[in-house]
């Protein structure tokens, strides 16, 4: 628990973006570098957070409650929860104050494609959980074609996407 805990503390102070900007790293390190899971399992944990209603930051007290029960998952949402909030909370003062210096507006400015770059790998980690092939492929791209074209709710699409892998795979 003590490495689930760190590891979840060290992504809180990097995910600049949110939770989605840091699931690619999420996923290497509980699926590849620790196997507590499979990278399908994963991706349904995911899919369940972002179902659920509240934050989609749900899904690491999801993740902990897979790999070591309630107490896991309390640990998880802490950790990940903690550092970056004792950090924001430490230096809001500080660059509310900082609001018209030049140097704000270009960190922000250089932090969006980063934060862009993010959300896109982390995307790409929850298309292809079983690798890329075809059927990923058609599906993640269809997806982002409803959710470009139309005002449909994300969760319609993530429903029909798991509906078309079900009959694809």
């Amino acid at each position: 628990m003590l490495q689930l805990a760190f590891y979840f503390a060290l992504l809180s102070l990097v995910s600049v973006g949110g939770i989605p900007s840091v699931m690619p790293e999420m996923q290497r390190l509980v699926v590849d570098v620790q196997g507590w899971m499979s990278a399908a399992e994963y991706t349904q944990l995911f899919a369940i957070a972002q179902a659920a209603p509240g934050p989609n930051v749900l899904v690491t007290a999801l993740i902990g409650w897979k790999v070591a029960g309630l107490a896991g998952g309390m640990v998880a949402l802490g950790a990940f929860c903690g550092p970056a909030a004792v950090l924001a909370y430490s230096i809001g003062g500080y660059w509310d104050r900082m609001r018209d210096a030049p140097w704000r507006k270009i960190l922000q400015r250089a932090l969006l494609p980063i934060s862009v770059g993010f959300v896109v790998s982390g995307g790409y980690v929850l298309a292809t959980p079983q690798g890329l092939d075809w059927h990923s492929a058609l599906i993640a791209g269809a997806s982002a074609a409803v959710l470009y074209a139309t005002r449909f709710n994300p969760l319609w699409v993530l429903s029909g996407g798991g509906v078309l892998g079900y009959f694809l795979f």
